[in-house]
């Protein structure tokens, strides 16, 4: 699944768990919000926590991503340095190896007869 495709059901999930488990609490408790002196209806309360909520989800995916994605750069760096520190000792072993290799093959050419 592609990280895009992720973050959408990530976000859709939450505010649809935002919106069922808000509304159940409001209910429940009977709570009331209150901004400059009138009531809040449920659905405008819980929209705000249900973007609250996505913000911290989009920000929380971003740090990952960048610590992951910083982490697992270095570890392809360290292992490239290590294969071209390696191909740049051995090199004339490589070659010789081939042109052995190319020498001494076997020619024959395995046709079947119809």
């Amino acid at each position: 699944m592609s990280l895009f495709k992720s973050l959408l059901l990530a976000i859709l999930a939450t505010l649809l768990l935002t919106y069922m488990f808000g509304y159940s609490v409001m209910q429940f408790f009977d709570i009331d919000i209150y901004m400059n002196h009138q009531v809040v209806e449920p659905l405008k309360a819980i929209s705000v926590s249900a973007l609250i909520a996505v913000i911290v989800v989009l920000v929380a995916v971003a740090i990952i991503v960048s610590v992951f994605g910083s982490i697992i750069f270095v570890g392809m760096l360290v292992f490239g340095c290590i294969i071209m520190a390696v191909i740049g000792v051995f090199w004339p072993i490589f070659l010789m190896a081939l042109i052995i290799w190319l020498i001494a093959r076997d020619k024959k050419s395995h046709r079947s007869h119809a």
